[in-house]
C-alpha cells in the first residue's frame, strides 16, 4: 500500500484567505501551524496571525472551569447549542498542560458532544497534545484569535488541567465561569480561594429533579462565601446561579449575565484595559517560555540543569546559587557566564 502523498504547503496568502472565508479545513491547518514548534512553521504561523489580528477583538471570550464530575462537557454542549440557536458562531478550545498523560478530556468530549460537533455554527478544537502550561496556553490564545478571524463570535475556553491552568485561562478571556455541584456544606471547606477570586460567575450545575433543592441551598452558601472575596472588578459582583445542562434550565440566565458583564466593563473602559494587560502578560509569558527553551537547548545545559536540580533537592546548594549559575548561561545573574 503506497503512502499517502503529503499535502502541499499553503502560502501565507492562502491561509489568510481561507481563514477569512471561514474555511474549516484551512482553519484547522492554520491552528496546527501555530501549534508547530518547527522554526519554518513558527515563522509562517506568526506571519499569518499578524495579518489576521485586525479581524479579531469582537468575540466574547469565556473561560469555563469546574470540579470533577460537574458535567462540564454536557454543559458546554448545551450552552454552545443555545448560543448557535440564537445565531452565534461558537468555538470551543481547551487548556490542558496534563494532556501528555490524560490525552486531554476534550478529546473524549468531542465524541460526547456529538450534537455540537455536528453543528455548522460550532467548532470544537482538541487541546494541544503536549507541552508546559505556558506553551499550551500560548497556543490556545493564538488558536482563539484564528477562530475569531474565521468569524466565530463566542470563544469558549475550557480548562482541563488543574492548579495554575485556571489562572492561565482567566488571563486570556473576558469572563470566567466556574461550575460547581450541590453539597456546598462540605465543598466550601476545601474550595480553593483562588478560584473564587477569579470567578465572574459561579453556576451550580445539575439543578434538576431531586437535586434541585440541594442546588438552591448550595447557591445561597456560595453567594455568602463570595462576600468575603474581593471581586475581580469594581464594576461587577459575581452572581451565583443554578442550572441544568441536562434540561437547559438556567443556561439562558448565564448568557444574560455574561452579556451584562460585557456591557458593564465595556462602558467603564475596563474591558479594553483588561485586554491590553492580557496582551502584555502574554508577551512576557512567551519571553519566559523562550528563555527556558533557549537554556535547555544550549549545549551541555540539559546535564547541568539536571545536576543543579539534584543539588538543590539534596541541599548541596541553595536555589539562589543554582539559579545564578543557570542564568549565567545567558550572561545574567550574579554567577559568571557559562561556556562550554
Amino acid at each position: 500500500m503506497s503512502a499517502r502523498p503529503a499535502r502541499p504547503r499553503l502560502s501565507a496568502d492562502e491561509y489568510v484567505r481561507g481563514v477569512e472565508a471561514g474555511d474549516r479545513a484551512i482553519l484547522a491547518r492554520a491552528i496546527t501551524l501555530i501549534e508547530s514548534t518547527r522554526p519554518d512553521d513558527e515563522s509562517l504561523g506568526q506571519e499569518v496571525l499578524s495579518r489576521l489580528v485586525p479581524r479579531t477583538g469582537n468575540a466574547v471570550r469565556v473561560g469555563i472551569s469546574g470540579v470533577p464530575g460537574v458535567g462540564k462537557s454536557t454543559f458546554i454542549e448545551g450552552f454552545g447549542t443555545l448560543l448557535t440557536e440564537r445565531g452565534h458562531k461558537v468555538a470551543v478550545l481547551a487548556v490542558d498542560p496534563s494532556s501528555t498523560v490524560t490525552g486531554g478530556s476534550i478529546l473524549g468530549d468531542k465524541t460526547r458532544m456529538q450534537r455540537l460537533a455536528a453543528d455548522p455554527n460550532a467548532y470544537i478544537r482538541p487541546s494541544p497534545s503536549a507541552g508546559s502550561l505556558g506553551g499550551v496556553a500560548r497556543r490556545t490564545r493564538e488558536a482563539s484569535l484564528l477562530c475569531e478571524a474565521a468569524g466565530f463570535d463566542v470563544i469558549l475556553v475550557e480548562t482541563v488541567g488543574v492548579g495554575q491552568s485556571e489562572t492561565a485561562v482567566a488571563g486570556m478571556v473576558d469572563f470566567f465561569l466556574v461550575l460547581m455541584l450541590a453539597g456546598a456544606g462540605d465543598e466550601l471547606q476545601g474550595i480553593k480561594k483562588g478560584i473564587l477570586e477569579i470567578a465572574d460567575l459561579i453556576a451550580i450545575n445539575k439543578a434538576d429533579g431531586p437535586n434541585l433543592q440541594r442546588a438552591n441551598r448550595a447557591a445561597r452558601e456560595y453567594q455568602a462565601a463570595l462576600h468575603y472575596v474581593r471581586p475581580t472588578s469594581p464594576n461587577w459582583s459575581p452572581p451565583v446561579l443554578t442550572c441544568s445542562a441536562l434540561t437547559g434550565h438556567g443556561l439562558d440566565a448565564i448568557w444574560e449575565k455574561i452579556t451584562a458583564h460585557r456591557e458593564a466593563l465595556s462602558a467603564s473602559g475596563e474591558l479594553e484595559a483588561k485586554r491590553r494587560d492580557q496582551k502584555l502578560r502574554w508577551m512576557w509569558s512567551m519571553i519566559d517560555e523562550g528563555l527556558r527553551d533557549a537554556l535547555r537547548r544550549a549545549p551541555g545545559m540539559v546535564e547541568r540543569i539536571a545536576r543543579l536540580e539534584a543539588d538543590v533537592r539534596d541541599t548541596r546548594t541553595t536555589p539562589a546559587l543554582a539559579a545564578n549559575e543557570i542564568l549565567g548561561a545567558l550572561g545574567m545573574g550574579a554567577g559568571r557566564p557559562w561556556t562550554s
